[in-house]
Protein backbone atom coordinates (compact mmCIF):
# COMPACT_ATOMS: atom_id res chain seq x y z
CA UNK A 1 0.00 0.00 0.00
CA UNK A 2 0.85 3.36 -1.40
CA UNK A 3 0.97 6.00 1.60
CA UNK A 4 0.54 10.13 -0.04
CA UNK A 5 1.20 12.48 1.10
CA UNK A 6 -0.85 14.87 0.29
CA UNK A 7 -4.28 14.98 -1.48
CA UNK A 8 -4.48 14.76 -5.05
CA UNK A 9 -6.50 17.50 -5.55
CA UNK A 10 -3.63 19.46 -3.41
CA UNK A 11 -0.83 18.05 -5.75
CA UNK A 12 -2.85 18.99 -9.45
CA UNK A 13 -3.10 22.37 -7.73
CA UNK A 14 0.45 22.86 -6.92
CA UNK A 15 1.62 21.89 -10.06
CA UNK A 16 -1.08 24.12 -11.94
CA UNK A 17 -0.05 27.14 -9.91
CA UNK A 18 3.88 26.32 -9.78
CA UNK A 19 3.52 26.37 -13.57
CA UNK A 20 2.17 29.99 -14.12
CA UNK A 21 3.91 31.51 -10.83
CA UNK A 22 0.17 33.12 -9.03
CA UNK A 23 -0.11 35.20 -6.24
CA UNK A 24 -0.28 33.35 -2.54
CA UNK A 25 -4.67 34.54 -2.38
CA UNK A 26 -5.28 33.13 -5.91
CA UNK A 27 -2.95 29.68 -4.91
CA UNK A 28 -5.06 29.35 -2.05
CA UNK A 29 -8.50 29.76 -3.35
CA UNK A 30 -7.61 27.59 -6.25
CA UNK A 31 -5.86 24.75 -3.68
CA UNK A 32 -9.32 25.09 -1.91
CA UNK A 33 -11.61 24.48 -4.79
CA UNK A 34 -9.22 21.35 -5.86
CA UNK A 35 -9.89 19.89 -2.67
CA UNK A 36 -13.43 20.24 -2.57
CA UNK A 37 -13.84 18.88 -6.12
CA UNK A 38 -11.43 15.92 -5.97
CA UNK A 39 -13.25 15.07 -2.72
CA UNK A 40 -16.78 15.18 -3.92
CA UNK A 41 -15.43 13.01 -6.88
CA UNK A 42 -14.01 10.37 -4.73
CA UNK A 43 -17.40 10.12 -2.41
CA UNK A 44 -19.16 9.44 -5.98
CA UNK A 45 -16.49 6.77 -6.47
CA UNK A 46 -15.86 4.72 -3.29
CA UNK A 47 -18.72 2.22 -3.60
CA UNK A 48 -17.33 0.80 -6.66
CA UNK A 49 -13.56 1.52 -5.28
CA UNK A 50 -14.95 -0.90 -2.30
CA UNK A 51 -16.52 -3.62 -4.63
CA UNK A 52 -13.73 -6.00 -4.08
CA UNK A 53 -10.92 -4.83 -5.60
CA UNK A 54 -8.77 -8.06 -6.47
CA UNK A 55 -12.11 -9.65 -7.21
CA UNK A 56 -13.35 -12.86 -5.56
CA UNK A 57 -11.25 -15.81 -4.69
CA UNK A 58 -12.07 -18.44 -7.57
CA UNK A 59 -11.55 -22.09 -6.43
CA UNK A 60 -10.16 -23.48 -9.47
CA UNK A 61 -9.82 -27.00 -9.01
CA UNK A 62 -10.34 -29.01 -6.23
CA UNK A 63 -8.72 -33.10 -6.08
CA UNK A 64 -10.35 -35.13 -3.28
CA UNK A 65 -8.86 -38.40 -1.97
CA UNK A 66 -10.16 -40.89 0.25
CA UNK A 67 -7.64 -41.52 3.45
CA UNK A 68 -9.94 -44.04 5.32
CA UNK A 69 -12.08 -44.27 8.54
CA UNK A 70 -14.03 -41.14 6.24
CA UNK A 71 -11.60 -38.91 5.89
CA UNK A 72 -10.37 -37.33 3.22
CA UNK A 73 -7.70 -35.54 1.90
CA UNK A 74 -7.58 -31.96 -0.35
CA UNK A 75 -5.73 -30.59 -2.85
CA UNK A 76 -7.44 -26.78 -3.63
CA UNK A 77 -6.57 -25.00 -6.26
CA UNK A 78 -7.17 -21.05 -6.11
CA UNK A 79 -7.11 -17.91 -7.81
CA UNK A 80 -7.00 -14.23 -6.20
CA UNK A 81 -5.29 -11.48 -7.60
CA UNK A 82 -3.46 -10.61 -4.03
CA UNK A 83 -2.03 -7.45 -3.54
CA UNK A 84 0.41 -8.14 -0.50
CA UNK A 85 -0.38 -8.05 3.00
CA UNK A 86 -3.39 -5.86 2.88
CA UNK A 87 -5.29 -7.93 0.66
CA UNK A 88 -4.89 -11.67 -0.13
CA UNK A 89 -6.90 -14.87 -0.15
CA UNK A 90 -6.51 -16.10 3.58
CA UNK A 91 -8.14 -19.25 3.77
CA UNK A 92 -10.47 -22.16 1.80
CA UNK A 93 -13.51 -23.99 3.75
CA UNK A 94 -14.92 -27.80 3.09
CA UNK A 95 -18.42 -26.95 3.85
CA UNK A 96 -21.13 -30.03 4.01
CA UNK A 97 -24.41 -29.26 2.12
CA UNK A 98 -25.94 -27.82 5.42
CA UNK A 99 -23.34 -24.96 5.43
CA UNK A 100 -21.05 -26.66 8.59
CA UNK A 101 -17.54 -26.46 8.23
CA UNK A 102 -16.03 -29.52 7.89
CA UNK A 103 -12.29 -28.16 7.64
CA UNK A 104 -10.45 -25.05 6.82
CA UNK A 105 -7.07 -24.04 5.44
CA UNK A 106 -6.01 -21.16 6.84
CA UNK A 107 -3.42 -19.35 4.42
CA UNK A 108 -0.31 -17.26 6.63
CA UNK A 109 0.85 -15.04 3.41
CA UNK A 110 0.02 -13.70 0.20
CA UNK A 111 0.60 -15.33 -2.99
CA UNK A 112 1.43 -12.35 -5.03
CA UNK A 113 3.19 -13.57 -7.43
CA UNK A 114 2.44 -17.04 -7.67
CA UNK A 115 -1.35 -17.52 -9.13
CA UNK A 116 -3.30 -19.63 -9.40
CA UNK A 117 -2.29 -21.62 -6.45
CA UNK A 118 -2.98 -25.35 -4.52
CA UNK A 119 -2.72 -25.64 -0.59
CA UNK A 120 -3.59 -29.00 0.90
CA UNK A 121 -5.79 -30.45 3.84
CA UNK A 122 -5.67 -33.94 5.08
CA UNK A 123 -7.81 -35.53 7.96
CA UNK A 124 -11.08 -33.89 6.78
CA UNK A 125 -13.81 -35.87 8.33
CA UNK A 126 -17.09 -36.77 5.71
CA UNK A 127 -19.62 -38.35 7.33
CA UNK A 128 -21.25 -41.47 5.21
CA UNK A 129 -24.58 -39.30 5.27
CA UNK A 130 -23.03 -36.78 2.87
CA UNK A 131 -22.16 -37.66 -0.53
CA UNK A 132 -21.10 -33.98 -1.60
CA UNK A 133 -19.21 -30.70 -0.38
CA UNK A 134 -18.89 -27.16 -1.28
CA UNK A 135 -15.11 -25.50 -1.04
CA UNK A 136 -15.57 -21.50 -0.22
CA UNK A 137 -12.56 -19.17 -0.42
CA UNK A 138 -11.94 -15.88 1.02
CA UNK A 139 -9.85 -12.99 1.80
CA UNK A 140 -9.00 -11.22 4.32
CA UNK A 141 -10.65 -7.99 2.88
CA UNK A 142 -14.24 -8.45 1.81
CA UNK A 143 -14.61 -12.29 3.33
CA UNK A 144 -15.83 -15.55 1.93
CA UNK A 145 -16.27 -15.35 -2.23
CA UNK A 146 -19.96 -15.90 -3.46
CA UNK A 147 -18.40 -18.59 -5.59
CA UNK A 148 -18.63 -22.45 -3.98
CA UNK A 149 -17.37 -25.04 -6.16
CA UNK A 150 -19.33 -28.42 -5.49
CA UNK A 151 -17.38 -31.84 -5.42
CA UNK A 152 -18.79 -35.54 -5.00
CA UNK A 153 -17.01 -37.10 -2.24
CA UNK A 154 -15.99 -40.43 -3.97
CA UNK A 155 -16.76 -43.63 -1.62
CA UNK A 156 -14.52 -46.39 -1.63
Amino acid sequence: MTTRTSHPGIRFANAILNTFRWNLTVRTALILAALVLTSASFAIAAPAATQNAAGDVVVVAVNIRPQGHDRYSFDVTLRHDDTGWDHYANLWEVLAPDGTVLGKRVLLHPHVGEQPFTRSLSGVLIPPSITEVFIRASDNEHGASAQTLRVKVPRP
